[in-house]
């Protein structure tokens, strides 16, 4: 059945992947944008909404009366730049009003949308070399990450005051051939000085986009499914055993290490994205009967990497 579906965030890399599944599903969409909407190529089955110069019952008429799901990407990128004050305080503040402008939506509106797919992170959790995380552990453990999804999450919680089917997806290290962070993790082996970061024992849990998108699509038809919901394979590996599975897929040497002192000389702050990490697993997914395409790293970096 076709669907109206909404995306804030949509020109990113998930955003992207999204739109292009949900095309070839023949779903009808509606792209909130920053971008004036002229400048897009307007396309009979996507409708481009620039929001961020109207006001809401502007941007209410130009949706459908019936949306059978928000899917809230929005926010400034965490990898661009140090994490000075100041960039800290735009990534923050940039999900919380996109965040809010969405709630007010769905308040005014005479009929709710079905469900919110609200954008998170594992990195909520906080980082642990021994522990293992799950849809039920404790979140907010005091680091930015930590702090800034558990943020994004309580906005959007308000949607469920409203009768909204509201879901937190917590991203892992997405991997695809052209976004996420693939291509960045791959550069050292490209040029032949690829090995150990920091400890190497810094737990990754990570997911193949191929995975992401249809586990996105098996919440918009599981309606029992709600809440937090860890978006990473059921078998997260450590820094070090992804760079020698890397090395033996790329046939590239695996031998230099860069210890963590130098790294967080290099990124500051936001160094804690590639020398700390936690072991996280996707059980209410799991539980739910989705089946993962690419469980193994193996199998993804080989799906990926493939010329």
């Amino acid at each position: 059945m076709r669907k109206n579906i909404v995306i804030s965030g949509g020109s990113g890399f998930i955003g992207q992947e999204l739109i292009r599944t949900f095309r070839k599903e023949g779903h009808h969409l509606y792209i909130l944008t920053r971008q004036a909407a002229d400048r897009l190529t307007p396309l009979s089955d996507i409708h481009f909404i620039q929001w961020s110069q109207k006001d809401l019952k502007a941007l209410s008429a130009e949706l459908p009366d019936h949306i059978d799901c928000i899917i809230n990407l929005s926010g400034a990128p965490i990898n661009s730049g140090r994490w000075t004050r100041k960039r800290k305080d735009l990534i923050l503040r940039s999900r919380l009003q996109t965040t809010d402008t969405l709630i007010r939506l769905i308040e005014q509106a005479k009929i709710k949308p079905k469900l919110l797919i609200n954008a998170s992170a594992v990195g909520i959790y906080g980082t642990s070399d021994s522990a293992t995380f799950t849809e039920t552990s404790t979140s907010e453990n005091g680091d930015f990450l930590s702090h800034l999804s558990y943020q994004w999450e309580q906005a959007a919680r308000k949607a469920e005051q409203f009768g909204v089917r509201t879901v937190y997806a917590r991203f892992g290290i997405v991997l695809g051939k052209v976004g996420g962070a693939l291509p960045l993790l791959n550069l050292p082996y490209r040029f032949f000085i690829g090995g150990k970061i920091a400890s190497g024992k810094q737990w990754l849990s990570w997911i193949h986009i191929d995975d992401l998108v249809r586990l996105v699509v098996f919440i918009i038809d599981n309606q029992e499914i709600k809440g937090p919901v860890n978006f990473t394979s059921p078998n997260p590996t450590t820094m070090q055993l992804f760079g020698k599975t890397q090395a033996k897929v790329m046939k590239r040497p695996y031998w230099l290490s860069v210890p963590e002192p130098i790294i967080k000389i290099m990124l500051g702050e936001k160094s804690l994205i590639v020398t700390k990490g936690q072991r996280v697993l996707p059980q209410k997914a799991l539980n739910a009967g989705f089946h993962f395409h690419f469980d193994t790293l193996d199998a993804a970096l080989v799906d990926l990497l493939k010329k």
